[in-house]
Protein backbone atom coordinates (compact mmCIF):
# COMPACT_ATOMS: atom_id res chain seq x y z
CA UNK A 1 0.00 0.00 0.00
CA UNK A 2 1.27 3.75 -0.75
CA UNK A 3 0.08 6.62 -0.25
CA UNK A 4 0.54 8.09 -3.89
CA UNK A 5 0.87 6.91 -6.69
CA UNK A 6 1.40 8.18 -10.81
CA UNK A 7 -0.07 7.10 -14.00
CA UNK A 8 0.11 8.14 -16.96
CA UNK A 9 -2.89 7.34 -19.76
CA UNK A 10 -1.44 7.65 -23.52
CA UNK A 11 -2.85 7.21 -26.84
CA UNK A 12 -3.33 8.97 -30.01
CA UNK A 13 -5.91 11.79 -30.65
CA UNK A 14 -9.06 10.74 -30.57
CA UNK A 15 -8.44 7.83 -28.63
CA UNK A 16 -10.10 9.60 -25.70
CA UNK A 17 -7.38 9.38 -23.19
CA UNK A 18 -8.08 12.68 -21.68
CA UNK A 19 -11.80 11.81 -21.29
CA UNK A 20 -10.41 8.39 -19.15
CA UNK A 21 -7.97 10.33 -17.27
CA UNK A 22 -10.78 13.13 -16.26
CA UNK A 23 -12.84 10.16 -14.95
CA UNK A 24 -10.25 8.58 -12.61
CA UNK A 25 -9.70 11.63 -11.12
CA UNK A 26 -13.12 12.37 -10.48
CA UNK A 27 -13.29 8.98 -8.83
CA UNK A 28 -10.18 9.38 -6.67
CA UNK A 29 -12.29 12.29 -5.32
CA UNK A 30 -15.06 10.37 -5.18
CA UNK A 31 -13.12 7.92 -3.00
CA UNK A 32 -11.63 10.37 -0.84
CA UNK A 33 -8.24 10.95 -2.21
CA UNK A 34 -5.95 14.42 -3.38
CA UNK A 35 -4.82 14.44 -6.67
CA UNK A 36 -3.77 16.22 -9.49
CA UNK A 37 -3.72 15.52 -13.76
CA UNK A 38 -1.74 17.54 -16.34
CA UNK A 39 -1.97 17.01 -19.96
CA UNK A 40 0.29 16.73 -22.72
CA UNK A 41 -0.23 16.57 -26.38
CA UNK A 42 1.81 17.42 -29.58
CA UNK A 43 1.30 20.80 -31.17
CA UNK A 44 -1.27 19.99 -34.05
CA UNK A 45 -4.73 21.23 -34.14
CA UNK A 46 -6.72 18.27 -34.38
CA UNK A 47 -5.71 14.81 -33.56
CA UNK A 48 -1.38 13.87 -32.21
CA UNK A 49 -0.64 12.10 -29.83
CA UNK A 50 -1.79 13.11 -26.37
CA UNK A 51 -1.39 11.48 -22.32
CA UNK A 52 -3.14 12.59 -19.39
CA UNK A 53 -0.41 12.68 -16.61
CA UNK A 54 -1.96 11.94 -12.92
CA UNK A 55 -1.04 11.50 -9.87
CA UNK A 56 -3.68 10.10 -6.81
CA UNK A 57 -2.29 10.78 -3.36
CA UNK A 58 -3.73 10.30 0.45
CA UNK A 59 -2.16 14.01 1.03
CA UNK A 60 -2.82 17.71 -0.66
CA UNK A 61 -0.30 17.89 -4.00
CA UNK A 62 0.49 20.20 -6.80
CA UNK A 63 3.21 18.33 -7.91
CA UNK A 64 4.03 15.23 -10.03
CA UNK A 65 6.71 12.67 -8.61
CA UNK A 66 9.92 11.88 -9.61
CA UNK A 67 8.92 8.91 -11.39
CA UNK A 68 5.70 7.68 -12.88
CA UNK A 69 4.63 3.69 -11.32
CA UNK A 70 2.18 2.37 -14.46
CA UNK A 71 1.59 3.98 -18.05
CA UNK A 72 -1.36 2.53 -19.85
CA UNK A 73 -1.48 3.56 -23.98
CA UNK A 74 -4.67 3.02 -25.96
CA UNK A 75 -1.99 2.23 -28.80
CA UNK A 76 1.72 3.17 -29.57
CA UNK A 77 1.71 6.10 -32.66
CA UNK A 78 3.40 8.73 -31.66
CA UNK A 79 3.67 8.21 -27.80
CA UNK A 80 7.34 7.34 -27.66
CA UNK A 81 7.51 11.60 -28.06
CA UNK A 82 6.55 11.49 -24.25
CA UNK A 83 9.45 9.64 -22.85
CA UNK A 84 10.93 12.58 -20.89
CA UNK A 85 7.62 13.84 -19.63
CA UNK A 86 6.91 10.28 -18.17
CA UNK A 87 10.07 8.93 -16.66
CA UNK A 88 9.50 5.19 -15.30
CA UNK A 89 11.42 3.50 -12.62
CA UNK A 90 12.47 -0.11 -12.05
CA UNK A 91 9.25 -0.56 -10.26
CA UNK A 92 6.87 0.60 -13.24
CA UNK A 93 4.94 -1.39 -15.20
CA UNK A 94 3.78 0.02 -18.89
CA UNK A 95 0.36 -1.54 -20.16
CA UNK A 96 -0.27 -1.89 -23.71
CA UNK A 97 -2.52 -3.35 -26.20
CA UNK A 98 -0.23 -6.09 -27.92
CA UNK A 99 -2.28 -5.72 -31.42
CA UNK A 100 -0.67 -2.28 -31.65
CA UNK A 101 2.82 -4.02 -30.98
CA UNK A 102 5.14 -3.77 -28.27
CA UNK A 103 5.60 -0.74 -26.21
CA UNK A 104 8.70 1.83 -27.29
CA UNK A 105 12.03 0.67 -25.65
CA UNK A 106 12.85 3.53 -24.20
CA UNK A 107 9.54 3.11 -21.76
CA UNK A 108 11.72 -0.28 -20.84
CA UNK A 109 15.22 0.88 -20.41
CA UNK A 110 14.23 2.10 -17.04
CA UNK A 111 13.75 -1.59 -15.95
CA UNK A 112 9.61 -0.95 -15.79
CA UNK A 113 7.71 -4.23 -16.86
CA UNK A 114 5.60 -4.65 -19.88
CA UNK A 115 2.01 -6.10 -19.23
CA UNK A 116 -0.11 -6.68 -22.39
CA UNK A 117 -3.53 -6.34 -22.33
CA UNK A 118 -6.25 -6.61 -25.39
CA UNK A 119 -8.26 -3.29 -24.52
CA UNK A 120 -9.38 -3.43 -28.44
CA UNK A 121 -10.51 -6.97 -28.19
CA UNK A 122 -12.31 -6.34 -24.93
CA UNK A 123 -14.07 -3.69 -25.97
CA UNK A 124 -15.54 -5.44 -28.70
CA UNK A 125 -16.88 -8.16 -26.47
CA UNK A 126 -19.83 -5.36 -25.79
CA UNK A 127 -21.10 -3.27 -28.10
CA UNK A 128 -20.60 0.14 -28.30
CA UNK A 129 -17.74 -0.09 -25.81
CA UNK A 130 -14.42 2.18 -26.23
CA UNK A 131 -11.11 0.95 -25.47
CA UNK A 132 -10.34 3.78 -23.73
CA UNK A 133 -13.05 2.56 -20.77
CA UNK A 134 -11.33 -0.62 -20.88
CA UNK A 135 -8.09 1.14 -20.21
CA UNK A 136 -9.62 3.34 -17.50
CA UNK A 137 -10.66 -0.12 -15.90
CA UNK A 138 -7.35 -1.21 -15.71
CA UNK A 139 -5.68 1.88 -13.87
CA UNK A 140 -8.60 1.72 -11.27
CA UNK A 141 -8.00 -2.14 -10.79
CA UNK A 142 -4.21 -1.78 -10.34
CA UNK A 143 -4.76 1.23 -8.04
CA UNK A 144 -6.98 -0.71 -5.35
CA UNK A 145 -9.73 1.93 -6.49
CA UNK A 146 -13.49 0.75 -5.35
CA UNK A 147 -15.14 0.34 -8.58
CA UNK A 148 -18.14 2.04 -6.84
CA UNK A 149 -16.40 5.32 -7.58
CA UNK A 150 -15.47 5.03 -11.14
CA UNK A 151 -18.95 3.95 -11.90
CA UNK A 152 -20.20 7.10 -9.94
CA UNK A 153 -17.85 8.97 -11.98
CA UNK A 154 -18.64 7.54 -15.29
CA UNK A 155 -22.45 8.18 -14.35
CA UNK A 156 -21.28 11.92 -13.95
CA UNK A 157 -19.29 12.64 -16.88
CA UNK A 158 -20.34 10.56 -19.48
CA UNK A 159 -23.47 11.71 -21.89
CA UNK A 160 -23.66 8.78 -24.32
CA UNK A 161 -22.61 5.16 -23.82
CA UNK A 162 -22.78 5.17 -20.75
CA UNK A 163 -23.47 1.11 -19.98
CA UNK A 164 -21.64 0.20 -22.28
CA UNK A 165 -18.78 2.02 -21.12
CA UNK A 166 -19.35 1.06 -17.63
CA UNK A 167 -19.33 -2.27 -18.62
CA UNK A 168 -15.73 -2.35 -20.64
CA UNK A 169 -14.59 -0.28 -17.40
CA UNK A 170 -15.51 -2.96 -15.59
CA UNK A 171 -13.45 -5.77 -17.68
CA UNK A 172 -11.09 -3.64 -17.41
CA UNK A 173 -11.05 -3.67 -13.56
CA UNK A 174 -11.01 -7.03 -13.07
CA UNK A 175 -7.44 -6.97 -15.54
CA UNK A 176 -6.41 -4.59 -13.45
CA UNK A 177 -7.30 -5.74 -9.82
CA UNK A 178 -5.63 -9.19 -11.22
CA UNK A 179 -2.23 -7.73 -11.84
CA UNK A 180 -0.64 -8.08 -8.87
CA UNK A 181 2.12 -5.04 -8.98
CA UNK A 182 2.03 -3.77 -5.50
CA UNK A 183 0.89 -0.19 -6.61
CA UNK A 184 -2.65 -0.74 -4.66
CA UNK A 185 -3.46 3.01 -2.89
CA UNK A 186 -3.71 2.91 0.65
CA UNK A 187 -6.68 3.94 2.31
CA UNK A 188 -7.70 7.88 2.05
CA UNK A 189 -7.57 9.47 5.86
CA UNK A 190 -9.95 11.63 7.47
CA UNK A 191 -12.13 13.13 4.31
CA UNK A 192 -12.96 16.76 4.06
CA UNK A 193 -15.23 18.57 1.57
CA UNK A 194 -13.23 19.13 -1.77
CA UNK A 195 -13.15 20.59 -4.83
CA UNK A 196 -12.37 19.18 -8.15
CA UNK A 197 -11.04 22.09 -10.49
CA UNK A 198 -8.60 23.55 -12.80
CA UNK A 199 -6.80 26.10 -12.11
CA UNK A 200 -8.35 27.87 -15.16
CA UNK A 201 -11.34 27.54 -13.68
CA UNK A 202 -10.66 28.51 -10.53
CA UNK A 203 -9.22 32.12 -12.38
CA UNK A 204 -12.61 32.98 -13.28
CA UNK A 205 -14.34 32.08 -10.18
CA UNK A 206 -11.64 34.25 -8.35
CA UNK A 207 -12.54 36.96 -11.24
CA UNK A 208 -16.76 36.59 -10.25
CA UNK A 209 -15.81 36.77 -6.43
CA UNK A 210 -13.66 40.12 -7.34
CA UNK A 211 -16.36 41.58 -8.95
CA UNK A 212 -16.16 40.81 -13.24
CA UNK A 213 -18.75 41.55 -14.79
CA UNK A 214 -17.78 41.90 -18.19
CA UNK A 215 -15.04 40.01 -19.98
CA UNK A 216 -13.36 40.05 -23.78
CA UNK A 217 -12.17 37.49 -25.13
CA UNK A 218 -10.13 35.70 -27.89
CA UNK A 219 -9.72 32.42 -28.29
CA UNK A 220 -5.86 31.35 -27.09
CA UNK A 221 -4.10 28.26 -25.90
CA UNK A 222 -3.96 27.65 -23.19
CA UNK A 223 -6.03 30.53 -21.70
CA UNK A 224 -9.10 29.41 -23.61
CA UNK A 225 -10.34 27.58 -21.10
CA UNK A 226 -11.10 30.70 -18.51
CA UNK A 227 -13.58 32.13 -21.09
CA UNK A 228 -15.19 29.17 -21.78
CA UNK A 229 -15.83 28.73 -18.27
CA UNK A 230 -16.89 32.71 -17.72
CA UNK A 231 -18.93 32.20 -20.43
CA UNK A 232 -22.03 31.00 -18.72
CA UNK A 233 -20.83 31.52 -15.24
CA UNK A 234 -21.27 35.48 -15.88
CA UNK A 235 -24.95 35.22 -17.66
CA UNK A 236 -25.52 33.86 -13.80
CA UNK A 237 -24.41 37.20 -11.94
CA UNK A 238 -25.71 39.58 -15.00
CA UNK A 239 -22.85 39.74 -16.31
CA UNK A 240 -21.50 39.50 -19.80
CA UNK A 241 -18.67 38.20 -22.30
CA UNK A 242 -18.21 39.09 -25.49
CA UNK A 243 -15.62 37.52 -28.39
CA UNK A 244 -13.70 39.81 -29.95
CA UNK A 245 -12.06 39.85 -33.24
CA UNK A 246 -8.06 40.06 -32.02
CA UNK A 247 -6.23 40.52 -28.67
CA UNK A 248 -6.19 44.41 -29.53
CA UNK A 249 -9.97 44.44 -29.56
CA UNK A 250 -10.35 42.33 -26.38
CA UNK A 251 -8.06 44.33 -24.04
CA UNK A 252 -9.85 47.88 -25.87
CA UNK A 253 -13.17 46.52 -25.29
CA UNK A 254 -12.61 45.27 -21.27
CA UNK A 255 -10.84 48.92 -20.63
CA UNK A 256 -13.88 50.54 -22.46
CA UNK A 257 -16.21 48.27 -20.14
CA UNK A 258 -14.46 49.34 -16.89
CA UNK A 259 -14.28 53.08 -17.98
CA UNK A 260 -17.73 52.42 -17.94
CA UNK A 261 -17.85 51.45 -14.47
CA UNK A 262 -17.96 47.42 -15.00
CA UNK A 263 -14.92 45.47 -13.32
CA UNK A 264 -13.55 44.27 -16.47
CA UNK A 265 -10.92 41.50 -17.39
CA UNK A 266 -9.73 39.32 -20.45
CA UNK A 267 -7.29 36.40 -20.87
CA UNK A 268 -4.63 35.57 -22.88
CA UNK A 269 -1.42 33.88 -22.97
CA UNK A 270 2.36 35.39 -24.03
CA UNK A 271 1.51 36.30 -27.87
CA UNK A 272 -1.49 37.81 -26.93
CA UNK A 273 -0.24 39.83 -23.93
CA UNK A 274 2.41 41.38 -26.64
CA UNK A 275 -0.02 42.90 -28.55
CA UNK A 276 -2.38 44.29 -25.32
CA UNK A 277 0.78 46.11 -24.24
CA UNK A 278 0.21 49.36 -25.79
CA UNK A 279 -3.58 49.57 -24.92
CA UNK A 280 -2.27 48.48 -21.00
CA UNK A 281 -0.18 51.51 -20.75
CA UNK A 282 -3.16 53.41 -21.97
CA UNK A 283 -4.87 51.87 -18.90
CA UNK A 284 -1.83 52.90 -16.67
CA UNK A 285 -2.17 56.80 -18.15
CA UNK A 286 -6.09 56.87 -18.02
CA UNK A 287 -5.71 55.41 -14.59
CA UNK A 288 -8.80 52.70 -16.30
CA UNK A 289 -8.49 49.29 -13.66
CA UNK A 290 -8.32 46.17 -16.28
CA UNK A 291 -7.40 42.43 -15.76
CA UNK A 292 -5.32 40.77 -17.75
CA UNK A 293 -4.95 37.02 -16.44
CA UNK A 294 -1.92 35.59 -18.98
CA UNK A 295 -1.83 31.55 -19.01
CA UNK A 296 1.88 31.48 -20.06
CA UNK A 297 3.14 29.12 -22.96
CA UNK A 298 6.56 27.83 -24.10
CA UNK A 299 8.03 30.76 -26.13
CA UNK A 300 9.25 32.85 -27.96
CA UNK A 301 7.09 33.62 -30.78
CA UNK A 302 4.15 30.79 -31.26
CA UNK A 303 6.75 28.16 -29.45
CA UNK A 304 5.15 25.23 -27.91
CA UNK A 305 1.31 26.22 -27.59
CA UNK A 306 0.36 23.28 -25.72
CA UNK A 307 3.14 23.19 -23.40
CA UNK A 308 4.09 25.41 -20.13
CA UNK A 309 7.04 28.00 -19.02
CA UNK A 310 7.83 31.07 -16.77
CA UNK A 311 9.11 33.18 -19.96
CA UNK A 312 6.66 36.21 -19.53
CA UNK A 313 7.79 37.58 -16.35
CA UNK A 314 9.98 40.56 -18.13
CA UNK A 315 6.82 41.41 -20.40
CA UNK A 316 4.81 41.31 -17.28
CA UNK A 317 6.94 43.75 -15.02
CA UNK A 318 8.80 46.19 -18.01
CA UNK A 319 7.01 45.05 -21.04
CA UNK A 320 5.00 48.53 -21.05
CA UNK A 321 6.66 52.03 -22.92
CA UNK A 322 7.54 54.53 -20.23
CA UNK A 323 7.06 54.23 -16.61
CA UNK A 324 3.92 52.38 -15.97
CA UNK A 325 3.16 51.71 -12.74
CA UNK A 326 1.01 48.38 -12.70
CA UNK A 327 0.11 45.20 -11.00
CA UNK A 328 1.87 41.69 -11.43
CA UNK A 329 0.25 39.06 -9.10
CA UNK A 330 1.33 35.40 -9.17
CA UNK A 331 -0.62 32.43 -7.86
CA UNK A 332 1.23 29.11 -6.05
CA UNK A 333 -1.17 26.90 -7.03
CA UNK A 334 -4.30 25.66 -8.67
CA UNK A 335 -6.26 26.29 -5.72
CA UNK A 336 -4.51 29.58 -5.36
CA UNK A 337 -5.45 30.73 -8.28
CA UNK A 338 -9.21 31.93 -7.28
CA UNK A 339 -8.03 34.10 -4.38
CA UNK A 340 -4.81 35.30 -6.54
CA UNK A 341 -6.67 36.74 -9.57
CA UNK A 342 -9.94 38.00 -6.85
CA UNK A 343 -7.07 39.84 -5.12
CA UNK A 344 -5.53 41.06 -8.45
CA UNK A 345 -9.58 42.56 -9.42
CA UNK A 346 -9.28 44.03 -5.95
CA UNK A 347 -6.12 45.87 -6.37
CA UNK A 348 -6.79 46.75 -9.88
CA UNK A 349 -10.27 48.18 -9.04
CA UNK A 350 -9.11 50.11 -5.41
CA UNK A 351 -5.59 51.27 -6.94
CA UNK A 352 -7.53 51.86 -10.41
CA UNK A 353 -4.50 50.26 -13.01
CA UNK A 354 -3.66 47.81 -15.07
CA UNK A 355 -2.64 44.46 -13.02
CA UNK A 356 -1.65 41.08 -14.59
CA UNK A 357 -2.50 37.59 -13.17
CA UNK A 358 0.68 35.46 -14.49
CA UNK A 359 -0.60 31.82 -14.47
CA UNK A 360 1.04 29.23 -16.90
CA UNK A 361 -0.07 26.13 -18.77
CA UNK A 362 0.69 23.81 -15.96
CA UNK A 363 -1.66 25.86 -13.77
CA UNK A 364 -4.22 26.43 -15.81
CA UNK A 365 -4.56 23.26 -17.89
CA UNK A 366 -4.46 20.73 -14.41
CA UNK A 367 -7.08 19.55 -12.67
CA UNK A 368 -6.79 19.12 -8.97
CA UNK A 369 -8.53 17.74 -6.41
CA UNK A 370 -7.94 20.38 -3.28
CA UNK A 371 -9.69 21.37 -0.09
CA UNK A 372 -12.62 23.84 -0.35
CA UNK A 373 -11.31 27.50 0.21
CA UNK A 374 -11.38 29.09 2.96
CA UNK A 375 -12.80 32.57 1.63
CA UNK A 376 -11.72 36.04 3.37
CA UNK A 377 -13.77 38.81 2.18
CA UNK A 378 -12.24 41.35 0.03
CA UNK A 379 -13.53 44.69 -0.07
CA UNK A 380 -11.78 46.60 -2.62
CA UNK A 381 -14.22 48.94 -3.96
CA UNK A 382 -13.26 52.00 -6.83
CA UNK A 383 -13.32 55.62 -5.22
CA UNK A 384 -16.61 56.92 -7.28
CA UNK A 385 -16.81 60.66 -7.75
CA UNK A 386 -19.91 62.56 -7.20
CA UNK A 387 -21.11 65.99 -8.25
CA UNK A 388 -19.56 68.68 -7.01
CA UNK A 389 -18.97 71.09 -9.57
CA UNK A 390 -14.99 71.51 -9.95
CA UNK A 391 -14.61 67.47 -10.46
CA UNK A 392 -10.64 66.89 -11.06
CA UNK A 393 -10.23 63.57 -12.26
CA UNK A 394 -6.55 63.30 -12.15
CA UNK A 395 -6.16 65.22 -8.59
CA UNK A 396 -3.05 65.31 -6.74
CA UNK A 397 -3.84 62.99 -3.66
CA UNK A 398 -1.87 62.57 -1.21
CA UNK A 399 -2.52 58.38 -1.75
CA UNK A 400 -2.39 59.10 -5.55
CA UNK A 401 -5.71 57.18 -6.21
CA UNK A 402 -8.68 60.32 -7.15
CA UNK A 403 -12.11 59.57 -7.15
CA UNK A 404 -13.49 57.92 -11.09
CA UNK A 405 -16.53 59.37 -12.54
CA UNK A 406 -18.70 57.10 -14.25
CA UNK A 407 -19.41 58.86 -17.68
CA UNK A 408 -22.75 61.04 -17.61
CA UNK A 409 -22.50 61.75 -14.08
CA UNK A 410 -23.25 65.37 -13.65
CA UNK A 411 -21.04 68.43 -13.64
CA UNK A 412 -18.05 65.11 -13.82
CA UNK A 413 -17.00 65.33 -17.15
CA UNK A 414 -13.35 64.42 -18.44
CA UNK A 415 -10.80 63.48 -20.79
CA UNK A 416 -9.57 59.88 -20.33
CA UNK A 417 -6.62 59.17 -23.31
CA UNK A 418 -3.51 57.93 -23.57
CA UNK A 419 -1.92 62.06 -23.61
CA UNK A 420 -0.32 63.22 -20.73
CA UNK A 421 -2.90 65.72 -18.76
CA UNK A 422 -3.42 68.45 -16.23
CA UNK A 423 -5.29 67.58 -12.87
CA UNK A 424 -8.74 68.08 -14.74
CA UNK A 425 -7.44 65.53 -17.88
CA UNK A 426 -6.81 68.25 -20.37
CA UNK A 427 -3.91 67.32 -22.40
CA UNK A 428 -0.88 69.17 -21.13
CA UNK A 429 2.78 69.04 -22.54
CA UNK A 430 4.00 71.04 -19.65
CA UNK A 431 6.88 69.42 -17.98
CA UNK A 432 5.56 70.47 -14.40
CA UNK A 433 2.27 68.39 -15.36
CA UNK A 434 4.03 65.62 -16.62
CA UNK A 435 6.26 65.34 -13.36
CA UNK A 436 3.05 65.48 -11.11
CA UNK A 437 1.27 62.59 -12.85
CA UNK A 438 3.99 60.50 -13.22
CA UNK A 439 4.62 61.04 -9.47
CA UNK A 440 0.54 60.47 -8.85
CA UNK A 441 1.26 57.22 -10.49
CA UNK A 442 4.34 56.22 -9.02
CA UNK A 443 2.91 56.78 -5.32
CA UNK A 444 -0.62 54.87 -5.23
CA UNK A 445 1.54 52.09 -5.97
CA UNK A 446 4.57 52.42 -3.56
CA UNK A 447 2.22 53.24 -1.11
CA UNK A 448 0.48 49.55 -1.52
CA UNK A 449 0.50 47.44 1.89
CA UNK A 450 -0.34 43.79 0.85
CA UNK A 451 -0.35 42.27 4.47
CA UNK A 452 1.21 38.79 4.36
CA UNK A 453 -0.36 38.34 1.23
CA UNK A 454 2.75 39.23 -1.37
CA UNK A 455 3.68 35.35 -0.81
CA UNK A 456 3.81 32.24 0.87
CA UNK A 457 6.18 31.43 3.36
CA UNK A 458 6.87 28.01 4.97
CA UNK A 459 9.81 26.34 7.04
CA UNK A 460 12.46 27.46 8.59
CA UNK A 461 16.29 26.79 8.05
CA UNK A 462 19.42 28.92 7.23
CA UNK A 463 18.90 27.53 3.70
CA UNK A 464 15.89 29.22 2.19
CA UNK A 465 14.46 28.50 -1.77
CA UNK A 466 12.36 31.28 -3.02
CA UNK A 467 10.25 30.77 -6.15
CA UNK A 468 7.01 31.75 -7.99
CA UNK A 469 4.14 30.24 -9.22
CA UNK A 470 3.80 26.65 -10.46
CA UNK A 471 7.34 25.65 -9.46
CA UNK A 472 5.78 25.88 -6.05
CA UNK A 473 4.45 22.58 -6.14
CA UNK A 474 7.70 21.12 -6.59
CA UNK A 475 9.36 22.67 -4.22
CA UNK A 476 6.63 22.17 -1.38
CA UNK A 477 7.32 18.25 -2.12
CA UNK A 478 11.08 18.26 -2.18
CA UNK A 479 11.35 19.85 0.97
CA UNK A 480 8.56 18.35 2.95
CA UNK A 481 9.71 17.97 6.62
CA UNK A 482 13.29 19.81 5.61
CA UNK A 483 14.84 22.17 7.34
CA UNK A 484 14.39 24.51 4.63
CA UNK A 485 12.40 27.50 4.21
CA UNK A 486 10.28 28.20 1.33
CA UNK A 487 9.58 31.95 -0.08
CA UNK A 488 7.15 31.86 -3.02
CA UNK A 489 6.28 35.34 -3.76
CA UNK A 490 2.67 36.41 -5.14
CA UNK A 491 3.16 39.84 -5.67
CA UNK A 492 5.48 40.43 -8.02
CA UNK A 493 4.80 44.08 -8.38
CA UNK A 494 5.31 46.35 -6.96
CA UNK A 495 8.26 44.72 -5.63
CA UNK A 496 8.39 44.19 -1.53
CA UNK A 497 11.90 44.69 -0.55
CA UNK A 498 11.48 45.10 3.24
CA UNK A 499 9.23 42.09 3.37
CA UNK A 500 11.50 39.74 1.58
CA UNK A 501 14.76 40.70 4.13
CA UNK A 502 12.74 40.21 6.92
CA UNK A 503 11.52 36.65 5.42
CA UNK A 504 15.13 35.84 4.77
CA UNK A 505 16.11 36.86 8.13
CA UNK A 506 19.13 34.36 9.49
CA UNK A 507 19.33 32.75 5.89
CA UNK A 508 22.48 32.18 4.64
CA UNK A 509 21.83 30.98 1.55
CA UNK A 510 19.72 31.10 -1.56
CA UNK A 511 18.11 29.09 -4.12
CA UNK A 512 16.24 30.44 -6.45
CA UNK A 513 13.66 28.37 -8.80
CA UNK A 514 12.33 29.21 -12.10
CA UNK A 515 10.90 27.88 -15.40
CA UNK A 516 12.78 29.68 -17.93
CA UNK A 517 15.94 29.58 -19.74
CA UNK A 518 17.59 33.12 -18.87
CA UNK A 519 16.83 33.22 -15.16
CA UNK A 520 14.54 35.85 -15.24
CA UNK A 521 13.20 35.38 -11.47
CA UNK A 522 16.81 35.84 -10.51
CA UNK A 523 17.67 38.74 -12.47
CA UNK A 524 14.40 40.83 -11.07
CA UNK A 525 15.17 39.61 -7.68
CA UNK A 526 18.89 40.83 -8.02
CA UNK A 527 17.99 44.14 -9.02
CA UNK A 528 14.96 45.00 -6.82
CA UNK A 529 15.86 43.23 -3.67
CA UNK A 530 18.69 44.11 -1.81
CA UNK A 531 18.69 41.34 0.52
CA UNK A 532 19.48 38.91 -2.69
CA UNK A 533 22.29 41.37 -3.81
CA UNK A 534 23.76 41.47 -0.07
CA UNK A 535 23.89 37.65 -0.08
CA UNK A 536 26.54 37.87 -3.29
CA UNK A 537 27.84 34.20 -3.90
CA UNK A 538 25.48 32.59 -1.58
CA UNK A 539 22.37 33.10 -4.03
CA UNK A 540 22.44 30.09 -6.75
CA UNK A 541 20.11 29.51 -9.73
CA UNK A 542 18.22 26.19 -10.56
CA UNK A 543 16.42 27.03 -13.54
CA UNK A 544 15.50 25.86 -17.33
CA UNK A 545 13.11 26.10 -19.92
CA UNK A 546 9.93 24.51 -20.26
CA UNK A 547 8.27 22.20 -21.74
CA UNK A 548 9.49 19.77 -18.69
CA UNK A 549 8.28 20.30 -14.93
CA UNK A 550 10.98 20.39 -12.10
CA UNK A 551 11.13 17.35 -10.38
CA UNK A 552 11.56 16.90 -6.77
CA UNK A 553 14.22 14.94 -6.81
CA UNK A 554 16.10 17.64 -9.01
CA UNK A 555 15.52 20.35 -6.48
CA UNK A 556 16.89 18.35 -3.61
CA UNK A 557 20.13 17.56 -5.47
CA UNK A 558 20.70 21.41 -6.52
CA UNK A 559 20.43 22.08 -2.49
Amino acid sequence: MRDSLSAALAGSGGAGVMTAGNMLLEAAAAAGYYGLMTRTSGPQIRGGEAAALLRIAAFPTDAQEDRFHALTAIDWQNVARFAAEIPLGPDGVVIGDPAHGAPPEVFLKSGARYVPVPFKKLAAEIPGAWPNMVALGVLAGLMGLAFEALEAAARKSMKKGLEPGISAARLGFAEGSKLGMGLELAQPRARTARWLISGNEAAGYGALRGGVRFVAAYPITPATELLEWLAPALTQVGGALVQAEDELASINMALGASYGGVPALTATSGPGLSLMIESLGLGVAAEVPVVVVDVMRTGPSTGIATKSEQGDLNLALYGMHGDAPHIVVAPNSVADCIAATQWAVGLAESLQVPAIVLSDQYFGQARAIVDVPVFEEMNFDRQRATANGAYRRYALTESGISPMAIPGTPGCAYTADGLEHNERGTPSSQAGDHLAQMDKRARKISQLDPGDAWASIEGEGETAVVTFGSCTGPVREALRGQPVKIVSLRLLSPAQPDKLRQALEGVKRVLVVEQNHSGQFLRYLRSEYDVVRDLRGEVKSLRRPGPLPFRPQEIQAAL
